[in-house]
């Protein structure tokens, strides 16, 4: 799988589409920025590429991670975000499999 990479000049309308294709093709996506500029415009595009795929059921989380990147012949560390589905939680994940949701027994009353 290919790394998203943002600079500083991206449009953010069109990395959010590439974002938002990726997880709708693969299921995972990674999104690399290096500088200030960059990593503005690559969280802008996240939150637009959230937008776009919560339209199609998609929930999302992004994972922010350092790493190392030769460009050049030097080494400069860059920011990666790790795109994948947000885990549903337990009472979603009932509603969707159509299994109840645990409840307490009433209290009972007297007749």
């Amino acid at each position: 799988m290919d790394v998203i990479k943002v600079k500083a000049v991206s449009r953010t309308a069109a990395v959010a589409g590439a974002i938002a294709g990726v997880m709708r093709d693969e299921n995972h996506a990674e999104v690399q920025a290096i500088g200030a500029g960059a990593v503005n415009q690559a969280v802008k595009a996240m939150v637009l590429a959230r937008n776009f795929l919560e339209q199609d059921g998609i929930d999302v989380m992004f994972v922010p991670e350092f790493v190392n990147v030769e460009i050049d012949g030097k080494v400069r560390t860059a920011i990666r975000f790790v795109v994948d589905p947000k885990p549903k939680a337990a009472d979603e994940a009932a509603e969707d499999t159509g299994v109840p949701e645990a409840t307490e027994d009433p209290e009972p009353t007297e007749e």
